[in-house]
């Protein structure tokens, strides 16, 4: 038995992290473990057709993230296949977002293969046991948590009324949407876990499940062929390292947008020896306009990431040009190695893949990720993100793993609680209890300080000349931040009641 601690986005996943840490998993396990609950049982959140990335600290190595974001489909097929197969989409949720929808929406996904990947190279566990509780769930039955019960409540009719299994799984008892809290089954999904548990990823990728998507997605006007799903790899990539205090913080790297952008921002918080709520809306300000103007619009994420991190280490924030659906695990364990996993399906695209209960991710469809326009990149072009999964280390050997779901709202969440965690010295879960503020570019362009319940934050939006909109009271628009830790005080998890954490630490 190895002691781990948890923080995980529902029961059904921190439950499958505990028991794989009970079982002599270290905390890589017990993410993997937790993460793939997660895409199970969180439908209209995350799902195993998703994307993610997984940042591992081992004990006594060096940091590694795992890249297993979505990709650009379309492999072989005649330029005339593009452009199409999206349809539209309105909904309430934002205040007001319009999503593309359809088979043409569909990204091709890396989530399980980064996580297989990540067990091959770090877990003790033979990957069936961390498919298993799972499995488990799906078959016995889940509680759909709040987060998901309220997207689906806006969304059900308009996103899944296309597809009759799509909407069977969002439907609750009644004949309207799942309330939170109620108890479901999707039977097909458990089937298809016991498979993957014993196949691994091939049976999404050149096995069975992979064959019957790539023959819907011909059949209707998607874009993932067979040639897509065979050359799917997951990238091992080396983090960008940050100096935070007495921490060193690895993060996300380029092509993802959210490490370099958090990247950015905690190191020019790190110059302000006691920051204030009015350097956090300029660091804020001044970096997320220059996301807007460059980052959000780039050919090449890669050497456009790391031209901002040159330049923000050269010459801090003078040196730059003036899903929405995601879910977040973090484990550490007693030895110290650590684990942060950001898994994301967009808004989804409002069906499944036939026969299996799998739903399917909308990345294509997502216009924050698409500016460019639809279908505008090359097949196997890894797409824009905004999960930064994040884990540290500090000089006495403490130990952390933390990440949020948010979109673009998951660097300035992780921004403000490590500021507070490993720049001030506050208490894991007082820091992400703390009001929060997101500078929110409106589409006139103008700056807004969007922010929770504070008359510091207001009087420094006020004094900054800036139009503020307060919120009345914390909100899951800030973010859903979870975090695990090995410090002097053991281990501790801490989760975000802005997005119904479940946190635990094993026995």
């Amino acid at each position: 038995m190895t002691r781990v601690a948890v923080a995980a986005t529902g029961s059904a996943a921190l439950e499958a992290g505990l028991e794989a840490g009970a079982e002599g998993g270290n905390a890589v396990d017990a993410a993997i473990a937790a993460a793939l609950a997660a895409m199970c049982t969180d439908p209209g959140v995350v799902s195993l057709m998703g994307g993610a990335f997984v940042n591992v600290w081992p004990a006594g190595s060096d940091p590694v993230v795992i890249d297993g974001n979505v990709e650009m489909p379309g492999r072989g097929l005649d330029v005339s296949a593009f452009g199409k197969g999206v349809r539209q989409v309105r909904t309430d949720y934002g205040g007001g977002v319009t999503i593309g929808a359809g088979h043409g929406s569909v990204a091709n996904s890396g989530a399980v293969q980064a996580l297989s990947l990540a067990r091959d190279r770090f877990a003790l566990l033979p990957w069936r046991r961390l498919v298993e509780p799972s499995a488990r769930a799906c078959r016995d039955g889940y509680r759909v948590g709040a987060a998901a019960a309220l997207y689906l409540g806006l969304v059900r009719d308009t996103l899944f009324g296309d597809d009759p299994e799509a909407r069977a799984l969002v439907t609750g008892a009644d004949g309207g949407a799942v309330q939170p809290g109620e108890t479901c089954i999707n039977a097909d999904l458990a089937e298809i876990l016991e498979l993957l548990g014993t196949q691994g990823v091939s049976l999404l990728t050149t096995g069975a499940v992979g064959r019957v998507l790539a023959e819907d997605m011909a059949a209707n006007g998607g874009l993932i062929t067979e040639a897509d799903l065979a050359a799917y790899e997951a990238v091992v990539r080396a983090p960008t390292m940050r100096a935070v205090g007495p921490w060193s913080v690895a993060l996300n790297p380029p092509p993802s947008v959210g490490g370099p952008m958090l990247a950015a921002m905690l190191g020019e918080l790190s110059r302000h020896e006691s920051w204030t709520w009015a350097e956090v809306i300029d660091i804020q300000r001044r970096v997320l306009a220059y996301r807007l103007s460059v980052h959000d619009r780039s050919r090449d994420l890669d050497g456009d990431g790391h031209a901002l991190l040159e330049a923000v280490e050269r010459h801090g924030l003078a040196g730059l040009p003036t899903s929405a659906s995601t879910a977040h695990v973090s484990a550490v364990d007693e030895y110290g190695t650590a684990c942060a996993i950001t898994m994301s399906a967009g808004y989804g695209a409002g069906m499944v893949i036939p026969g299996t209960g799998i739903l399917l991710n909308n990345a294509l469809g997502e216009p924050e990720l698409n500016r460019l326009g639809l279908h505008a990149v090359l097949p196997g072009t890894r797409l824009a993100s905004n999960m930064a999964p994040t884990t540290a280390r500090s000089a006495t050997g403490a130990a952390l793993a933390v990440g949020s779901p948010g979109a673009d709202r998951i660097t300035t969440a992780l921004m403000q609680v490590l500021g507070r965690g490993l720049l001030l010295g506050e208490d894991l879960q007082d820091a992400i209890d703390a009001p929060r503020l997101h500078v929110r570019f409106l589409d006139d362009g103008s700056p807004r300080v969007d922010h929770e319940p504070s008359d510091d934050i207001a009087a420094a939006a006020e004094a900054g000349g800036l139009e503020a909109y307060g919120y009345p009271g914390p909100h899951m628009y800030f973010g859903g931040v979870g975090a695990a830790r090995l410090g002097v005080d053991g281990l501790v998890a801490a989760g975000d009641a802005r997005r119904e954490a479940a946190v635990g630490v094993s026995s």
